[in-house]
């Protein structure tokens, strides 16, 4: 691929963003100093973060009503409109009582860890010779190693699991951001 100012290999959203690379980089910084700062405070981090969910919820409860408005038949304009409305309180209880909801995230988390990771394992026993089954198999045991680490903890586990899981993502955005800075920069 190629792009009209002679850049092989960029696209275009990436020349469009070539002269604002000063921009990706500064938007790396802030990534990198608030995923610092939330591994500095994780219980407040995992606030934030069911806050988030929360938030979240109560956006996908009011698009459920909506559309159960929208709905022709009484029967699923009600069924929507009550599956929204439950996603509306759930996001209240989450964003009214974050510690709490953190607790049943927490476990959501750690036992979808499990079952991915048990998944993960079984896929790589089944992948032939050359299909790098003996990664697959690796990333499955470390996932289900951290979903084991975090139930073996649980409930203590949920006042800072989702705040590092916050801060360990803000930083390694906040790196990608201010490597493609750099490599704008580079190709500029």
């Amino acid at each position: 691929m190629t792009s009209t100012s002679g850049s092989p290999g960029l696209g275009s959203a990436l020349v469009a963003l070539r002269p604002k690379w000063g921009w990706c980089v500064a938007l790396g910084i802030g990534l990198l100093v608030a995923g610092f700062i939330a591994l500095l405070s994780v219980v407040a981090a995992t606030v934030v973060t069911v806050w988030w969910v929360g938030a979240m919820m109560i956006l996908a409860g009011i698009i459920e009503i909506v559309h159960g408005f929208r709905m022709k038949g009484w029967g699923r304009a009600i069924l929507w409109t009550i599956i929204g409305a439950l996603y509306v309180f759930g996001g209240f209880f989450a964003m009214m009582n974050p510690l709490l909801a953190s607790v049943v995230l927490t476990l959501i988390l750690g036992v979808a860890l499990i079952i991915a990771g048990i998944a993960r394992i079984v896929l790589g026993f089944h992948l032939k010779a050359g299909q790098h089954g003996g990664l697959v198999i690796f990333s499955g045991v470390v996932t289900l190693l951290f979903g084991l680490i975090i139930l073996l903890h649980w409930p203590f586990s949920s006042l800072y699991v989702l705040g590092i899981i916050l801060g360990v993502d803000l930083i390694f955005a906040g790196m990608g951001w201010i490597n493609l800075g750099f490599f704008l920069k580079r190709t500029a």
